[in-house]
């Protein structure tokens, strides 16, 4: 397993159970196993098969027994139940553009935050801050803090570097509850992950069919944790492709090296019958 540095400490790192433990200014962080095998269950927990050692589950739901757990936390966007809250008490840090709020237009149910101003961060640090601080009462090891891309659909209104100073004030809230934090998605930001912003390692959706795998593992090797989808059913030219076949890419180039699962775009439970869920061979 690689050595990381953690801001500017020397990092002393020791194997325990399968992962990397780091600690820097009595600071002590876990990282997920490398390779682990893991399971992504946003859209619902359940019991994971026995193999598995990582589980991604929502902040809201206990972490799994015996397993590796990252905790999500919709850090940039509103969860669809949550809309109507946050109109309510925080209008002023949801983005608008001609008097309407901006959504995502992938998830019309979930609002873009506004990172934009630094008095703006803060805000909405004392809502999310505490959040973390739960994930890590509860007993997650690691968050992650989901939509860091989402200038890509604010209209305008957000940069990569409002969000660049926003996953800053995450990381540091995470690392100081002494969870270890991922980069999720915005292979931009790949190169400023570790040592600009701090995050420790990479979950990542769909860079096979995005075809930028390698911004993440160049920077994050063995600890990248790949999730291609069952619904993307055309390459990027618009041709008609099995979506298997971005999955079967993704193991053959790197399913030796990280992990790398298949599953349904809601991510739904394993009763579910819409549930899919596979992992390279």
């Amino acid at each position: 397993m690689r050595i990381q540095w953690f801001r500017t400490a020397m990092i002393a790192a020791v194997v325990a159970t399968g992962c990397v433990v780091l600690s820097a200014n009595a600071q002590t962080l876990t990282l997920p196993p490398a390779h682990g095998k893991f399971d992504y269950q946003i859209g619902g927990d359940y019991n994971s098969q026995r193999s598995v050692k990582i589980v991604v589950r929502d902040r809201k739901v206990a972490p799994a027994k015996g397993k590796y757990n990252i905790c999500y936390v919709n850090a940039f966007q509103t969860q669809p139940k949550q809309k109507e809250w946050w109109t309510k008490n925080h209008p002023n840090l949801l983005i608008k553009k001609d008097g309407e709020y901006v959504t995502d237009p992938k998830w019309p149910e979930e609002y873009i935050l506004d990172t934009s101003s630094d008095t703006k961060r803060k805000d909405l640090m004392k809502i999310i801050g505490p959040w973390i601080d739960k994930c890590a009462a509860d007993g997650f090891k690691a968050l992650e803090p989901d939509n860091l891309d989402s200038w890509d659909r604010s209209k305008g209104v957000l940069s990569p570097e409002t969000n660049t100073e926003f996953a800053k004030l995450l990381v540091k809230r995470a690392h100081d509850a002494n969870l270890a934090v991922a980069q999720k998605n915005a292979s931009e930001l790949a190169p400023k992950g570790p040592k600009i912003i701090g995050f420790d390692f990479a979950i990542v959706e769909e860079c096979e069919y995005e075809k930028e795998c390698s911004e993440y593992t160049k920077v994050y090797g063995n600890q990248v944790y790949e999730i291609e989808y069952n619904d993307n059913n055309k390459d990027t030219n618009g041709n008609p492709v099995d979506p298997v076949s971005f999955f079967n890419a993704a193991c053959d180039a790197r399913g030796r090296k990280i992990s790398v699962i298949y599953r349904d775009r809601k991510v739904v439970r394993d009763t579910s019958p819409d549930y899919e869920y596979e992992v390279c061979d």
